[in-house]
């Protein structure tokens, strides 16, 4: 009997001894909720500089759900809004991976999760914020510039050539032409019933503002976010986690891929240094048009 006690407490012992060299997250006893920020315009700014898209948070996403013990999965997102499309499609990669790895989605909004922004929130089974928080912005925006009036007063002279007859529509060169924006804002219009749908399905009951408060493009502070349905409460991503998995609850930050395998993905090749240097000036241009459109986008919130 006593060594059959003394070989169960040697086992008990090692099992202990090899707990302690895993993972934290492959330890028993432990909640594990991995976290996923989600952050930036979301799509394309400029074609040099991708935003938010789906192929760029996929594999994030996918190793969450993925994780080994997980009880939940916490996206932080600080997003103004871009493309309605890239939002959709992590919307639904998000919910697509909920149900098939039966998990809950906490959705914690850091500065804002505004258009876009809220769209990817409205997957979360529960939306936090701070109360500094901007939510909302449930809408679709559109913008140009009219640039005929310059054109003719440097002298210079527009040719355009096309094979349909709105094939140029709301060139920006051109004069506005009134049935150009009748049909953009039928295109708007069809957008903007999608989010709504998109809206309402994903918060349902909670939503408490009428139509026409909640869907006008206008955007909140957290508190009134609250009170309109938008979000469920106040919540910090550390406190509201501990206080529903436990103090000693994990939280695994999922981040891109990095370091030895992109760098000898991402290497150039041999005597290709100058001719990146010419292209780096370049670039220049778009550099610049890039980094005002995406001050632009953040400062239509304040920010």
């Amino acid at each position: 009997m006593s060594e059959q006690i003394s070989d169960h407490a040697g086992r008990s012992g090692l099992l202990e001894r090899v707990q302690a060299v895993l993972p934290a997250r492959f330890r028993r006893g432990a909640a594990v909720v991995p976290v996923v920020r989600l952050a930036g315009v979301i799509g394309a700014v400029t074609p040099l500089r991708p935003g938010m898209t789906l192929s760029g948070v996929a594999k994030m996403l996918e190793r969450a759900f993925g994780t080994r013990n997980a009880k939940a999965v916490a996206l932080v997102i600080n997003s103004p809004g871009g493309s309605p499309v890239q939002s959709r499609q992590i919307y639904l990669r998000i919910r697509q991976l909920a149900a098939e790895k039966k998990l809950p989605v906490l959705v914690f909004v850091e500065d804002v999760a505004a258009s876009g922004g809220y769209m990817i929130a409205c997957a979360g089974d529960e939306i936090y914020c701070d109360p500094s928080s901007i939510l909302g912005s449930i809408g679709v925006v559109g913008g140009s510039f009219g640039l005929e009036g310059l054109i003719k007063k440097i002298g210079v002279e527009r040719r355009l050539y096309t094979a349909g007859n709105h094939k140029a529509m709301l060139d920006p060169f051109l004069p506005e032409n009134p049935d150009d924006v009748a049909r953009l804002k039928a295109i708007q219009r069809e957008i903007h019933a999608i989010f709504i749908a998109l809206v309402k399905q994903s918060r349902g009951s909670r939503l408490k503002g009428a139509d026409d408060v909640l869907f006008t493009g206008e955007y909140w502070a957290g508190d009134t976010s609250i009170g309109l349905g938008l979000a469920d409460g106040i919540g910090d991503i550390r406190s509201t986690l501990r206080a529903r998995y436990g103090d000693k609850v994990l939280t695994p930050v999922i981040a891109p891929a990095s370091g030895l395998l992109s760098g000898l993905l991402g290497r150039r090749a041999p005597g290709a240094g100058s001719m990146a240097a010419l292209d780096g000036l370049a670039a220049l241009p778009d550099e610049v048009i890039s980094a005002l459109e995406t001050r632009a986008i953040w400062a239509r919130f304040g920010l």
